[in-house]
């Protein structure tokens, strides 16, 4: 199974596909986004991800239980103040995919309403990137879905049937490119809590290609995603954490992006075919492991015994497997010590 994003092919037969998310770690200024694309053209990852909302799109500006942030990276904030400052402008967006474009990294982005969906078709976004918390909208991912592009779903705080509605609607529209992205939605994500043997159930329980939105610290957890079975791996990054901006704690910078892109594409690699046996690297070795020699002399009518035929190194004469079959009977021929033995050597040949 594969998905085509931009003509790269996403599966378990091709290399993992990094999604570098921008977030609101332009910090408002659009020149930092643009910069933010080149360093991550420059890491080697394969997309760039925004996510287009409004303050007013995603919320509304009101204070009170569930509006004001109690606990986490955003404690004492509303929501709308932090999607105020996170959400990158609109007017913003041609640039930012013309940018991309002439560095030759592939750029999408998250809609988080109707509006948004529309604004990005009419920019021919490649894809679709449905956030976890957005999940359960149906009716968003449904109206997403039947532009035709790609859909990428993260998962994080969904119950299997939620995942499955949220497929079912995809299909329902026409589209069958899904990628479910496992997610832990919490910022950051201990280790502890990231759970990746959720990543293969995914993939075979909903039928897609599956992959990993990691928000736990640095890079282990995505390069350790690749052992099961992640065709995706994506990962919030920054210019540099001392910038600050809302999502600057638990973002990579530059080098750790390059690293992580390294770590995943390295890992892929190291996964190989189960059916192949001796590698080229290994090849030059074969010879070194061990066959029957012979280890004293012997004269043509005499027995071959523990003292004079051994299991040794190097790899030139009978296996070892035959050394019972060996042993009482006797050479055909004198034979002298260091001589690999031959099945001709041995009286009835020994095979």
């Amino acid at each position: 199974m594969s998905i085509a994003i931009a003509t790269r092919p996403i599966g378990p037969d091709h290399p993992p596909y990094v999604i570098a998310e921008m977030s609101g770690n332009h910090n408002g200024d659009i020149q930092r986004a643009f910069a933010l694309i080149d360093a991550a053209a420059e890491a080697g990852a394969d997309a760039v991800k925004l996510q287009t909302y409004t303050a007013d799109t995603i919320t509304i500006d009101h204070h009170g239980p569930g509006f004001d942030i109690e606990d986490g990276l955003w404690k004492g904030r509303s929501l709308y103040e932090l999607y105020q400052e996170a959400h990158t402008p609109w007017d913003w967006h041609p640039a930012l995919f013309e940018h991309a474009k002439k560095r030759g990294i592939t750029l999408f982005s998250s809609p988080f309403d109707p509006t948004a969906v529309d604004f990005l078709h009419n920019l021919d976004a490649p894809a679709f990137k449905i956030a976890s918390f957005e999940v359960i909208d149906l009716p968003l991912i449904g109206h997403a879905a039947r532009c035709g592009r790609p859909m990428i779903l993260s998962t994080g705080m969904a119950a299997e049937a939620e995942i499955a509605e949220a497929v079912d609607t995809v299909r329902a529209a026409g589209n069958p490119d899904i990628i479910l992205l496992h997610c832990v939605s919490g910022y950051p994500t201990p280790a502890a809590e990231i759970n990746l043997r959720r990543i293969p159930w995914l993939a075979d329980r909903f039928g897609v290609v599956a992959g990993l939105s990691d928000h736990t610290m640095g890079t282990t957890a995505s390069v350790a995603a690749i052992a099961l079975g992640a065709c995706v791996i994506e990962k919030h990054f920054t210019l540099a954490r001392a910038d600050g901006g809302p999502d600057c704690a638990f973002s990579l910078e530059p080098h750790e992006l390059r690293d992580l892109v390294v770590g995943v594409r390295t890992a892929w690699e190291a996964l190989g075919d189960p059916k192949t046996c001796v590698k080229p690297s290994e090849e030059g070795n074969i010879q070194f492991r061990r066959s029957l020699y012979v280890v004293a002399d012997i004269a043509a009518g005499e027995p071959f015994t523990p003292a004079n035929v051994r299991s040794i190194r190097p790899g030139f004469g009978l296996a070892p497997k035959e050394l019972p079959r060996v042993l009482g009977k006797r050479a055909v021929c004198d034979v002298k010590r260091g001589t690999p033995l031959k099945a001709e050597m041995v009286e009835g040949d020994c095979r």
